[in-house]
């Protein structure tokens, strides 16, 4: 019995390595079959994003050649400058826009003498709504780089506060303005990417040479946000006088506070009057019709029966 037990120990565990041997190299062949599915895969979208990424860039070749016929390849400082505070930094970009102007305005007027032409009704009329299926396709560019504006605007401004903050926190715990711009630019950006960009670009700016202060004045021309032309001016004061930078910061971030406390409460008191409107146009009919149609039902009933 003693001589049979080691041999059947053996015998069990020459079979379970064996097993796990076998696992394990078929595993493994799984394993690299995936990786090269994977990377098949990968490729495959690689290949797929490229291609979209050339007819993209075609595309966009194409209406800057538009926008530059149209504009004989002189873009508007305004436009430029709109187009930057808006996100749209490239440097064809205002072509672009004025390309996908120029095109809208076309496709406009096509489509419109398509469904107009065909109709009879005299040619003044025709001619009016083309030119307004025209003219109308031709602003929406306009439309959407305001929304894109005030979008922008409105994010920074509400996040500009607690960037302040974490610029006064670092420069109070002894690190420079310079890397606690950067540690900010870096925690701001999952809050806000408009203003961590922003911030990333300016500190591009400051490794080029740029003095800080004129890259803030830079930013605040980009962004369009006066709170920063301020931030920049106070930065100089700072250095100019050699008072603390922390303080500044910290009297900073609570004046921007109390004026979005100030400008919540004028909108607030601005609503009662906006209400007027609405109330005179919709609900005081309903008010007026619930309160007084019974008795005016009664009076004309009254009247015309005599009963």
């Amino acid at each position: 019995m003693n001589t049979i037990e080691p041999q059947i120990v053996t015998a069990v565990l020459t079979f379970f390595s064996v097993v796990a041997i076998g696992a394990s190299v078929l595993v493994s062949r799984q394993q690299r079959r995936k990786m090269l599915e994977l990377r098949l895969r990968e490729n495959v979208w690689a290949g797929t994003g490229a291609t979209a990424s050339r007819e993209k860039s075609g595309l966009l070749r194409f209406l800057e050649k538009v926008g530059n016929l149209a504009s004989h390849g002189q873009a508007s400082t305004s436009l430029r400058e709109q187009l930057v505070r808006a996100g749209w930094l490239r440097t064809g970009a205002p072509a672009i826009y004025t390309g996908i102007k120029m095109l809208l305005f076309i496709v406009g007027l096509v489509t419109t003498a398509i469904f107009v032409v065909p109709r009879e009704s005299y040619i003044a009329s025709k001619i009016t709504w083309i030119c307004l299926g025209g003219t109308i396709p031709f602003f929406i560019p306009n439309v959407i780089l305001l929304i894109q504006l005030k979008k922008r605007r409105d994010e920074i401004r509400q996040h500009l506060p607690e960037a302040v903050d974490l610029l006064e926190i670092c420069v109070s715990s002894g690190i420079g303005l310079d890397m606690a711009w950067n540690m900010v630019a870096d925690e701001i950006q999952h809050v806000s990417r408009v203003l961590a960009g922003s911030m990333v670009l300016t500190n591009f700016e400051i490794h080029l040479g740029v003095d800080r202060v004129e890259a803030m004045r830079h930013m605040a021309a980009r962004t369009g946000v006066d709170d920063l032309s301020s931030l920049a001016a106070i930065l100089i004061q700072t250095e100019r006088f050699g008072t603390s930078i922390a303080s500044t910061l910290r009297t900073f971030a609570a004046s921007m506070r109390e004026e979005r406390s100030f400008s919540a409460e004028e909108n607030a008191e601005k609503m009662a009057v906006k209400l007027i409107i609405p109330m005179v146009l919709f609900i005081f009919p309903a008010v007026l019709i619930i309160v007084a149609g019974p008795a005016v039902i009664t009076i004309a009933r009254v009247m015309i029966f005599g009963s």
